[in-house]
């Protein structure tokens, strides 16, 4: 398949399971135990139904929106995901550069495979900045110093990640970062002979974030879920939280917020947004969909915080549905990461263009001018 014939998630996907090695596919598309919180994600959009106005002279719309002060000229953006370098030699760079084009925000990793320092010198669209908050607080303190150096323009804490998932593919596929070579894994390579030539032919594979601090995920092999069990602080609390924002002094996120009484807190420490988030079934198999959990969330403090769905996003209706409920925007991760890995930053264009135009048209089709015309009004639950 030609990536000009990816019209939707699953084809990127296709296409990305036919470039990838099995554990590197895996790694991105797979979950938390029975992955029901992960499929859930996406099925809780189809609970709900859109019902269009007509007649509303619809020929020019517009789909812009600010979100944590960030002027962006579409409702969704790309989250913060990590090791980006193993899906595709350019990693971050070709989704920055991608997001750059379309106008909207996109995320960088504490495990991201491009320093923060490169990025911040080389693209211009709002910038965010997702941190692990690690027992090591020098390196914590320092992503965050870099980051002020960098001009990142938000920084989102990641709050759902106290301990690892349990990514029953990983276990199985044997995946780490970076790759450990067995013969499993070398036969999986020699079977995807394009992503091996430019795995060992580009800049060595490492996480610049950590350089200096933390040798686990770039010299010394280790899964994801050990690293969060064992790198990441697990007394972490509130007044933690606080202390990076002040320190921040920017617009601030809490990432995984998935309760009222959580959301309200973070109202209290004074962050600028929440990201209503599951991790994308990742972490907590059984637990609740940001979709499902949105409305609760908005009605108690949408007034006061700007609140993201972070989570499930296949098409443009997902967007408009969350957005209708109370959502300032959605982001997501493997609705871009699919297309990196199928075709760089060719992929992560095609992405976002197929995207922005179902928001684009769909809105035309429920006779929406602007965003602010999203409501409730529009929706019915089954």
């Amino acid at each position: 398949m030609r990536i000009e014939r990816c019209n939707n998630v699953d084809d990127f996907r296709s296409m990305a399971k036919a470039r990838l090695p099995g554990p590197i596919f895996h790694y991105i598309d797979g979950a938390a135990d029975d992955e029901v919180t992960y499929r859930r994600n996406t099925e809780a959009y189809e609970l709900c139904d859109l019902v269009p106005n007509v007649l509303q002279g619809v020929e020019t719309i517009d789909m812009s929106t600010t979100v944590m002060g960030q002027k962006l000229s579409m409702p969704l953006f790309c989250s913060p995901t990590a090791l980006q370098r193993l899906f595709h030699h350019d990693g971050e760079r070709a989704v920055a550069k991608a997001a750059e084009k379309f106008g909207t925000m996109f995320g960088v990793s504490s495990l991201g495979t491009v320093s923060v320092e490169e990025i911040g010198s080389t693209i211009k669209t709002p910038k965010l900045f997702q941190l692990y908050f690690h027992k090591d607080r020098g390196l914590t303190n320092s992503m965050v110093e870099r980051c002020i150096e960098a001009n990142f323009d938000v920084l989102a804490l990641t709050v759902d990640t106290i301990t690892g998932g349990n990514r029953e593919r990983d276990l199985r596929t044997g995946f780490t970062s970076p790759p450990r070579f067995t013969l499993n894994s070398l036969i999986s390579f020699a079977q995807h002979p394009r992503w091996a030539f430019n795995y060992f032919t580009h800049e060595q594979f490492a996480l610049p974030q950590l350089k200096g601090y933390v040798k686990e995920g770039s010299n010394v092999s280790i899964s994801v879920g050990d690293y969060f069990s064992t790198m990441l602080d697990q007394s972490m609390s509130w007044n933690d939280a606080e202390a990076v924002r002040k320190k921040w002094g920017r617009p601030f996120c809490l990432k995984g917020i998935m309760s009222v009484a959580d959301a309200k807190r973070a109202v209290d420490i004074g962050a600028s947004g929440i990201m209503v988030s599951n991790h994308g079934g990742r972490q907590l198999d059984g637990s609740r969909s940001p979709f499902d959990q949105l409305a609760e969330i908005v009605d108690a403090v949408g007034d006061k915080i700007d609140v993201i769905c972070d989570g499930g996003v296949r098409r443009g209706t997902h967007v408009l549905k969350a957005l209708s409920v109370g959502a300032k925007a959605c982001s997501g991760g493997r609705f871009y990461l699919y297309a990196l890995a199928a075709a760089g930053q060719a992929g992560v264009d095609r992405a976002l263009h197929v995207l922005r135009t179902e928001i684009e048209r769909d809105m035309k089709l429920m006779g929406c001018k602007a965003l602010r015309m999203l409501t409730r009004e529009n929706l019915r639950f089954r």
